[in-house]
């Protein structure tokens, strides 16, 4: 940094590249399990969650109460008995100005200082109750992205006539986006993107039985869809899905 900044006092270096370098060098290391990315907020445009899977206790718990300390915190793959033996231990617990919240659906650990503001909108449609899980992630991903949601849930290919209106509801409300969350063979994605004119997300999951079990069955069909304008991300990837269908309505608002 310090580098940085005298090549910028010495004029080899404008304002914006010494801007643009000390951006990239905001990494903070925690002893030698992890190095939190504080800046991947200002670079990307959405910050960096932490992945509560294959991270013991007390490594997650340094990790969250440190990124606590700088703001908002979003922890995903957390399952409610891990939540539950740790939520003592949070400091952010006894800090008046932030607030812990859990969604044990969509595994799901919040904290947070204050309500983003919501601006743009995205919709989130499921085929069965079973796919609900990962659209709960997206769901609450999305919305700490600054977006506000619209969700309809259970609407699959077998009863398809459940889907009609809740598609009228969601255009009719000027969605810029859809989330469609699929298990089974997948088929959702395609039908939905048939009859609107935004952009389509597919999120396979991994609900079905024998050759569609672990989701690859609903990955092969969005990935083969005849339908254009959809875009697939990886099996259960609810927080993906999110983020860039954030992306996605970010660039509407700004244009």
């Amino acid at each position: 940094m310090k580098k940085v900044l005298q090549e910028l006092i010495n004029g080899k270096l404008s304002v914006e590249k010494a801007e643009k370098m000390l951006k990239t060098m905001q990494i903070v290391e925690l002893e030698d399990f992890a190095k939190l990315d504080t800046a991947r907020d200002v670079r990307t445009g959405f910050p960096e969650a932490i992945y509560a899977e294959g991270k013991a206790d007390p490594e997650l718990l340094k990790i969250i109460n440190n990124c606590s300390k700088r703001g908002r915190v979003m922890v995903t793959r957390l399952e409610e008995d891990r939540y539950l033996k740790i939520k003592e231990e949070l400091v952010s617990c006894n800090d008046e100005f932030m607030k812990v919240e859990y969604n044990p659906k969509a595994r799901i650990l919040l904290i947070k200082d204050k309500e983003i503001e919501k601006k743009g909108r995205i919709g989130i449609i499921t085929a069965g109750t079973s796919d609900v899980p990962v659209a709960e992630e997206a769901r609450i991903v999305a919305e700490e992205a600054g977006c506000e949601v619209l969700t309809s849930y259970d609407v699959g290919v077998a009863g398809i006539h459940r889907l009609f209106s809740q598609i009228r509801r969601m255009l009719e409300s000027d969605v810029k986006v859809i989330i469609v969350v699929a298990g089974m063979e997948g088929a959702l994605p395609s039908v939905v993107a048939g009859l609107v004119d935004v952009p389509v997300i597919g999120v396979p999951t991994s609900v079905g039985y024998g050759v569609g079990a672990g989701g690859f069955a609903a990955l092969n069909s969005m990935l083969q869809s005849c339908a254009p304008g959809i875009a697939v991300v990886n099996i259960d990837n609810g927080f993906g899905a999110a983020v860039f269908a954030a992306t996605v309505v970010k660039q509407t608002i700004d244009s």
